[in-house]
């Protein structure tokens, strides 16, 4: 059974979640937070490491801590997927909670229905996950949504991790935009076809960035090539 910890400091909606998890089959555990005292970003973090949990629901916005900054700190010690929960739909905290390891974001009130098949898709691809790629000069880290040469490192959206693993699985053949737009919906971020065509300017975008101007190649009516 894959145990999610609960990092929430309101009761009602800790205890919502762990009866949704623990109804589909998850085993949750919680980190209960004191109110009256702020512990320190490094003590929280290694409470979270103490419990090993396969996923964390990390609230953003917890008593006397920054759930981003808490994230930061835990990703300096541990890969654990961990998908933000938050009251706020500022794009900005998207942003910053993505840039800071995060593996999906989720707003409140959210459908329970969709929280969970957003947490069976970070743990599908935590499992699938088998470390850093290495490709060219680069190294490609899809877990972390990473990717770095050894002078620079950028970071990439769920949606680039996605297009890139996918024409990394299938380097040197064709990619029908099909098949990347049907991986993208399978993993529950609709995409249309023109919204794919911009995600593979930001990848072309974001390589070429790196020094691999010339990594992905366009098949007029087929698809793409990773060469």
């Amino acid at each position: 059974m894959q145990r999610i910890l609960i990092i929430e400091d309101e009761e009602l909606m800790r205890q919502g979640l762990a009866e949704l998890l623990q109804s589909s089959g998850y085993e949750p555990i919680s980190l209960e937070l004191e109110t009256n005292l702020t512990p320190s970003l490094e003590s929280l973090t290694e409470q979270i490491l103490q419990k090993q949990p396969h996923l964390i629901l990390l609230d953003i916005n917890l008593p006397g801590i920054n759930g981003e900054m808490l994230l930061k700190t835990l990703r300096t010690k541990s890969n654990t997927p961990v998908i933000m929960v938050t009251s706020s739909s500022v794009e900005m905290d998207e942003v910053l909670s993505m840039s800071y390891g995060a593996d999906d974001y989720v707003t409140k009130p959210y459908n329970p229905q969709v929280l969970l098949l957003r947490i069976a898709a970070v743990l599908k691809r935590a499992e699938g996950s088998s470390g850093p790629i290495k490709y060219r000069d680069l190294e490609i880290d899809l877990a972390r949504g990473v990717m770095k040469n050894p002078t620079k490192r950028i970071l990439l959206t769920k949606n680039e991790m996605i297009i890139i693993g996918h024409l990394l699985k299938h380097q040197g053949e064709i990619v029908t935009r099909d098949a990347l737009m049907t991986d993208l919906w399978n993993n529950h971020e609709y995409i249309n076809d023109n919204a794919l065509t911009v995600n593979i300017s930001r990848v072309r975008a974001k390589m070429a960035t790196l020094g691999n101007h010339d990594a992905i190649e366009t098949r007029k009516g087929l698809g793409y090539v990773l060469l």
